[in-house]
């Protein structure tokens, strides 16, 4: 269609590219359709208020007043719609549907902003785009046709008096001039338009919520996209180095087996420890990277797994049925184990506690200790890495540790993750 995104900043374009472009024309109907549109909303309104008015005392009236909103409310996304020919990049986002809102429209607030543009336009709106597209339409036809039209009588144009056929031409030179002109007119008047239907039909507050909409959909996204990675990583090292491992220390044991005493055997007796020592660490980096009994039995199966590796006495209060979403379990297993490891390595606890429920579709996740305290997460990667991945599906996360303890690691995440 064009290198210009809307009609606007095709204005502000080149002038042979915007004169040769479909916006002018898009415009054009743009503006025509504004002025059918506009007499029949009044009609509507008019008819609708003057009933309503004059029926009022026998409650029919009351109740043809109470529709207004939703008269207002299809006329506004029939406006959405038209707005498109102008700024095609406007969308409806996460608005509800036209069938959802009359559906609804009981229970929906009243717009004021629709019903306020539904009387501009019914009023002034469709009054100026007639005016200015009479102007606009007939003055390079007349100019056009001079030629012809002075044959029969003389043409008279914003005081310009055409008699005869020699000051006939130069009015056609002005014609010509006279359409880019109209071209840049039209297109901005209707920019104009759309930008002030766009303002009071979706303001800037309703936009944000959208954008802001869009901005967590696609974090959520991106959590699903590094998830899947992690897997594709943990299914690699699983399949490909963990079994290159455990083929390398079996022949390494076959070797022992074959081997006298003397230096070769002690250096193949050491290999074979160290493949172990790689295989036991590869397998920890493994469980690191995406614990399978999650994927497999769910939260509770795994938080139960952290508890009875930690070296720290660690009781489990769990009241999680069934499964949760994917990216909600993977976070909450990943704050458990970074918290359980940081009790081990630094609170110097002697217990721990896990506790893990859902209400209000709300799964909270929290992690105790009677350690020293001093928990602080600015000084280490890991607890900030758990913030950043829980704000990234719209959860939050809580750390309270006191010098003198006790240390609480709570996570609250809602289970309909966007």
């Amino acid at each position: 269609m064009s290198l210009h995104a809307d009609a606007w900043s095709a204005v502000r374009g080149n002038p042979w590219r915007f004169l040769l472009s479909a916006w002018p024309w898009r415009s054009l109907v743009y503006l025509l359709s504004t002025v059918p549109l506009g007499i029949g909303v009044f009609a509507v309104l008019a008819a609708l208020v003057g009933l309503g008015v004059v029926t009022a005392v026998i409650v029919v009236g009351i109740l043809l007043l109470a529709s207004l909103p939703l008269v207002t409310t299809v006329i506004a996304e029939i406006e959405r719609a038209r707005l498109r020919l102008v700024f095609p990049q406007v969308s409806g986002g996460e608005r509800p549907t036209l069938r959802e809102r009359l559906h609804t429209w009981r229970t929906l607030p009243v717009s004021w902003s629709e019903i306020g543009y539904a009387v501009l336009l019914a009023t002034v709106g469709w009054l100026v785009d007639a005016v200015v597209l009479t102007l606009a339409v007939t003055t390079p036809i007349v100019l056009l046709l001079a030629p012809v039209l002075v044959r029969y009588d003389a043409v008279d144009i914003f005081g310009w008096r055409i008699d005869t056929a020699g000051e006939a031409w130069p009015a056609v030179a002005v014609g010509v001039v006279s359409l880019a002109v109209v071209a840049y007119l039209v297109t901005v008047l209707a920019s104009a338009q759309a930008a002030l239907t766009r303002l009071l039909l979706d303001p800037p507050e309703a936009r944000l919520v959208t954008a802001v909409t869009e901005l967590r959909r696609s974090r959520a996204g991106l959590v699903d996209a590094f998830e899947a990675e992690r897997r594709r990583i943990e299914r690699d090292l699983h399949d490909g180095a963990q079994q290159r491992l455990v083929a390398l220390t079996m022949t390494l044991g076959r070797a022992e087996l074959e081997l006298d005493e003397g230096p070769a055997l002690d250096l193949v007796t050491r290999s074979h420890t160290l493949a172990e020592q790689a295989l036991e660490d590869l397998r920890a980096t493994v469980r690191g990277i995406h614990p399978q009994v999650l994927t497999d039995h769910g939260l509770a199966a795994a938080i139960h797994e952290l508890a009875d590796r930690s070296p720290v006495p660690v009781d489990t209060d769990l009241h999680l049925a069934g499964r949760l979403p994917a990216r909600v379990e993977t976070a909450a297993y990943f704050l458990v184990s970074e918290a359980l490891t940081n009790v081990a390595r630094h609170s110097g606890a002697r217990s721990a506690q896990v506790h893990a429920w859902v209400a209000d579709a709300t799964l909270t996740v929290a992690v105790v200790d009677d350690g020293h305290g001093g928990a602080d997460p600015t000084r280490g990667s890991g607890l900030a890495g758990l913030a950043a991945r829980i704000d990234a599906i719209d959860g939050t996360l809580d750390i309270t540790g006191p010098p003198g303890g006790p240390t609480h690691v709570r996570m609250t995440c809602p289970i309909s993750v966007r």
